[in-house]
C-alpha cells in the first residue's frame, strides 16, 4: 500500500507568523496534534506539534543547569505561557523537515516516523509542493484494518 492511499488532503497549515496562542487554539479546535508551517507563498518551511508548544513551557537544559533556582517553583512555570503567548511560532517550529513521497510504501513512511520519533510526515511531490499529510495513526489503522480485521 502507498502513502497516497492513506494521506489526508487538503492539509491544514499554519502561517509562520501565527502566535503561540492562536496555534495552540488551532490545534485544539481542529483536534490535531500538529501540522505544517508555511510562508507567505504557501511553501513548507517547518512543522509544529503540540509537543513543540509544550516544550517551550520548560527551560532548556543549559538554562536550568546555570540557574536552577529560577526553575524550582514548578507552579510558577505555568505562567511561562503568559510570556510566550504572542510570540510567533516561527520561534518554536521544527525546521528540519522530514517528508514522504506519495508513491512511498506506507511501511517505509511508518519506519521513518518511528526512527525519527515523529508522528506525521508532509507528503511532497518532486518539486517540493505539499500534496497531503500522513500520520502514524493513519498507517497503523490501515495495517490493522487490512490485516487483522479479516
Amino acid at each position: 500500500m502507498k502513502v497516497r492511499d492513506v494521506m489526508h488532503t487538503p492539509v491544514l497549515t499554519l502561517s509562520f507568523d501565527t502566535t503561540y496562542e492562536d496555534a495552540a487554539r488551532f490545534l485544539l479546535e481542529n483536534n490535531i496534534t500538529g501540522c505544517p508551517v508555511v510562508n507567505d507563498n504557501g511553501d513548507l518551511i517547518g512543522m509544529l506539534s503540540d509537543k513543540d508548544l509544550y516544550k517551550v513551557l520548560y527551560p532548556y537544559y543549559n538554562s536550568f543547569y546555570e540557574s536552577p533556582e529560577l526553575y524550582t517553583d514548578q507552579e510558577k512555570r505555568e505562567d511561562k505561557i503568559e510570556e510566550i503567548r504572542k510570540n510567533p511560532i516561527e520561534r518554536f517550529m521544527v525546521r528540519d523537515i522530514v517528508s514522504a513521497k506519495a508513491d512511498d510504501a506506507i511501511m517505509k513512511a511508518g519506519g521513518i516516523m518511528l526512527a525519527r520519533g515523529i508522528h506525521r510526515l508532509p507528503v511532497l511531490d518532486d518539486s517540493g509542493k505539499m500534496l497531503g499529510i500522513v500520520t502514524r495513526e493513519d498507517i497503523y489503522r490501515t495495517i490493522i484494518r487490512n490485516h487483522l480485521e479479516k
